[in-house]
C-alpha cells in the first residue's frame, strides 16, 4: 500500500501556516520539545474545526493526521489525500487507515491523532484506544498538544470557530512513552497505556491552560 505523500504533507505545512497566520493569531509555546527526527505521535485536544490546520500549520515536522471520512467530500477528498492526509472510517476498524498510519510511523513520520474522537470540550475527558494502540505497536513516542483558542466567546463569524485574528494558542509538551516498556500488546496492556496517556494529556492541559491563563 503507498504510503500518504511526506512531500504533500509539507505542501500542507506550508498552506496551514499561510492560512492560520492569516486568519488568526497562533502563538506557539514548546515546538522545540517534538522530536527532530524519527516516529513521532501527536496527540491532539479537539475543541474547533481548525484545530488540525492549526497543528498542521505551527508544528516543526509535517504531519499526517487521522480525520474522518466525512470531511472528505467533493473537491476537499482530492485536496486532503494530495497533502497527505489520512482518511478513517470511525464506525469500524479501518484497516487500510490502520495500516498507512502504522507505515507513516514506520518511515520515521509524524502521525496526527486527536485522541478523543471527535470535536467536543477538548479536555481530553474520553480517549479512545486507538492512541494507546498505535503507540504501543509502533514504539513512537507521544507528544501531547493543547490548542487554546476562543470559541466560547461571542464574536464569531461561524459556529464552532474562533473569533478571526482572535489569539490561539497551541502549547506542546514533553515526549512519553505510552508503553510500560515491556512491549505488550494484549487488551489489558492497551487499556492500561490508555489510562497512562489520558493522565499524560490531561496534565499537559492543564498545564497548558496555567501558562497561556485560559
Amino acid at each position: 500500500m503507498d504510503l500518504p505523500s511526506a512531500r504533500g504533507a509539507e505542501v500542507g505545512r506550508r498552506i496551514g501556516v499561510g492560512l492560520m497566520y492569516g486568519l488568526w493569531k497562533p502563538r506557539v509555546l514548546g515546538a522545540w520539545k517534538v522530536p527532530a527526527s524519527g516516529p513521532v505521535i501527536l496527540a491532539v485536544n479537539h475543541s474547533h474545526n481548525i484545530d488540525g490546520p492549526m497543528v498542521m500549520g505551527v508544528a516543526p515536522r509535517p504531519t499526517h493526521f487521522l480525520i474522518k471520512k466525512e470531511a472528505f467530500v467533493g473537491p476537499l477528498d482530492a485536496f486532503l489525500t494530495g497533502i497527505g492526509q489520512l482518511k478513517v472510517d470511525r464506525a469500524a476498524a479501518d484497516r487500510a487507515a490502520i495500516t498507512q498510519a502504522l507505515g507513516i510511523l514506520d518511515a520515521g513520520g509524524v502521525l496526527g491523532i486527536f485522541p478523543e474522537g471527535t470535536r467536543g470540550d477538548g479536555d481530553f475527558a474520553s480517549l479512545r484506544a486507538g492512541l494507546a494502540y498505535f503507540a504501543v505497536r509502533s514504539g513512537a513516542p507521544i507528544v501531547p498538544v493543547a490548542v487554546l483558542g476562543s470559541s466560547h466567546r461571542p464574536g464569531r463569524l461561524i459556529k464552532a470557530l474562533p473569533p478571526l485574528r482572535s489569539r490561539v494558542d497551541v502549547v506542546f509538551g514533553d515526549p512519553f512513552d505510552a508503553g510500560d516498556g515491556s512491549g505488550r500488546r494484549t487488551r489489558r496492556a492497551l487499556d492500561e497505556a490508555t489510562e497512562r496517556i489520558q493522565k499524560q494529556l490531561t496534565g499537559h492541559l492543564e498545564n497548558a491552560r496555567r501558562l497561556t491563563g485560559r
